[in-house]
């Protein structure tokens, strides 16, 4: 039985880091991946998480033992951002969707407008033609009036607005649980299995009261 493939664009917003956690476990749930950075994202990859990418991703795949880790590398598939002849880019290549980690503004807008200028852009748009899981996760503040109205149109087109904003009912002790609240999120929206991250399992009892407790005469007819 082949493995489920997703698509993992990356851009030029901030946090790198959700991507870097997203592929990683994608690949443990049993997923390939295929992930594209573009000229932007490089840049940010290379300054949040130390990975030179090259200008258009062209070194990726060379970093991509490094920085993920050999056996999640070994499923991963990389793309430069001008490569608009992979596979992704076809409306027959059959995916289990894309996602794109973080999402800049500026990517958010042409995909809403249907407008590609890259592989990333272009393989979003696939997915919203073909009426297959499109994900994007938008990391701005604050959103303007055109970012809103931007994020509306993709839900109403179909896809999935989710931005990076961890909660922080799971009471986080580090910024990987942060990260990993997110993820946690996306990979329940993919229909994805996981373990990771705390789910929500109500509040616990509050301690009694001192003098409160009935004791030994509970039971009815209490002392004798």
């Amino acid at each position: 039985m082949s493995r489920l493939r997703f698509f993992v664009g990356i851009t030029g917003a901030s946090g790198h880091a959700y991507a870097e956690r997203l592929v990683q476990e994608l690949v443990r749930a049993g997923c390939d991946v295929d992930v594209c950075v573009t000229d932007a994202g490089c840049k940010v990859l290379r300054h949040e998480r130390g990975v030179d990418a090259g200008v258009r991703g062209e070194r990726l795949a060379a970093a991509l033992p490094r920085w993920l880790g050999e056996d999640v590398a070994a499923h991963v598939r990389t793309f430069r951002s001008d490569e608009v002849e992979a596979r992704a880019a076809s409306g027959t290549s059959l995916t289990g969707g894309v996602i794109v980690a973080p999402c800049s503004m500026g990517t958010l807008a042409r995909v809403a407008a249907g407008f590609s200028s890259n592989l990333v852009e272009r393989a979003a748009d696939v997915a919203l033609k073909e009426g297959r899981r499109l994900l994007l996760m938008p990391r701005e503040a604050p959103f303007s009036v055109i970012h809103l109205e931007n994020m509306l149109r993709i839900a109403r087109l179909g896809g999935i607005v989710l931005p990076c904003a961890p909660g922080f009912y799971h009471l986080p002790q580090t910024i990987e649980d942060l990260v990993v609240h997110v993820v946690g999120k996306v990979l329940d929206r993919l229909e994805v299995p996981h373990g990771i991250g705390k789910r929500w399992q109500g509040l616990p009892e509050p301690p009694q009261e001192p003098g409160t407790d009935p004791g030994p005469f509970a039971t009815a007819g209490g002392p004798a």
